[in-house]
């Protein structure tokens, strides 16, 4: 495959298609397809430099440092551009078409990373809204203008309480973005569901009170129209195997145990047998960050419209610690009280959709 070529192509036409599995010698001699990456990469406290009395920001790495604040912020929104511009380029020649973040302050530091000279050429734009975490972290979309249309989008309150007051707690609200994908209709679910703080089994009911809303905005989408695409993509804090995916969602990992409502998993494959993770944690590895979709992307044989191809981790060297006693681990940005100059504690994650280009 000649990479360099292809990445002067913002849309990529597959017409190499000895490289894709799974498809007949007819089917690679005669088809063409258009391929596109889909992507979530928690961004790791992307706070700004200015103290806001309404949320704990002060309490994020940034505001702790007591000098050189502005020059780390302007080193980490450009690590942030750094690895969103690379995610997908091996394989289709440009950045992701649409991807969710988190662990985001405000959109003004969505604005900042969008304009860094990495992506400003991709002319990313940006949905957003304010969570009522108490830290002050949110969920975003970004996506390409000229690849991505937005139809509608909207924010969904989670609802959790303290285990042991019964005391509401804040959390991230969850973001819906429906949209024309190169002219087509898909839908998707962001989240950055409640930690781990105090334990997992402590702190399950929290995350299985997330996955109820995601289901919910599923079960919503589907009683319009039961083939309707739909991404659920998240730093869920919790693995493919959890009971907030598995008896929550009900994601399937064999695509062929998918209903017609169901929802599809590759991660869980993953996460079973080779024992990848998105982030580490006292020598254990774990697959919180994924992404999920509903079955009209898995079926066989009609290429006409988007269909799955293939998902990942990114996990390039660049992005994995070096050195030291975290070495091997996501190369996280903050760290012992200062900027490592490291990008974030969670590798992204990445599909990729194909459909067949029509003569």
């Amino acid at each position: 495959m000649n990479t360099m070529k292809l990445q002067h192509f913002p849309l990529v036409i597959i017409c190499f298609l000895a490289t894709l599995n799974g498809f007949s010698q007819e089917e690679k001699k005669e088809k063409r397809f258009k391929i596109h990456t889909v992507a979530f990469y928690n961004l790791e406290n992307l706070f700004d430099t200015v103290n806001d009395t309404t949320k704990i920001d002060e309490a994020s790495p940034i505001m702790e440092m007591n000098a050189n604040r502005e020059e780390v912020y302007l080193k980490k929104v450009h690590n942030m551009a750094r690895v969103i511009a690379d995610i997908g380029t091996d394989v289709t020649g440009n950045a992701p078409a649409v991807i969710g973040v988190c662990e985001v302050e405000n959109r003004q530091v969505l604005v900042d990373v969008v304009n860094d000279p990495l992506l400003i050429g991709r002319d990313y734009g940006i949905i957003h809204y304010e969570s009522p975490d108490a830290r002050g972290i949110d969920v975003a979309l970004l996506y390409q203008k000229k690849l991505f249309r937005p139809i509608s989008h909207s924010s969904h309150e989670v609802k959790i309480y303290d285990d042991r007051t019964r005391k509401r707690k804040q959390t991230r609200d969850q973001l819906l973005v429906t949209g024309e994908l190169d002219g087509e209709v898909i839908h998707v679910i962001v989240n950055h569901w409640p930690s781990r703080s105090g334990g997992e089994a402590r702190s399950r009911p929290k995350r299985v009170a997330a996955a109820k809303v995601s289901k919910r905005v599923v079960d919503s989408l589907q009683s319009i129209d039961p083939y309707a695409k739909i991404f659920v993509m998240g730093d869920l804090n919790d693995d493919p195997t959890n009971d907030s995916v598995k008896k929550v969602l009900e994601a399937k990992n064999e695509k062929e145990d998918v209903g017609l409502k169901g929802i599809y998993n590759p991660y869980e494959n993953m996460f079973k047998k080779s024992g990848f993770g998105t982030t580490a944690y006292r020598d254990a590895w774990s697959l919180f960050d994924q992404i999920m979709f509903t079955k009209p992307l898995i079926e066989k044989d009609d290429y006409t419209s988007f269909r799955f191809y293939k998902a990942g981790i990114y996990n390039k060297q660049y992005l994995t610690n070096p050195r030291g006693r975290w070495k091997g681990y996501p190369f996280r940005s903050f760290a012992d009280g200062g900027f490592t100059n490291g990008f974030s504690d969670h590798f992204p994650v990445y599909v990729y959709l194909i459909r067949e280009v029509q003569d």
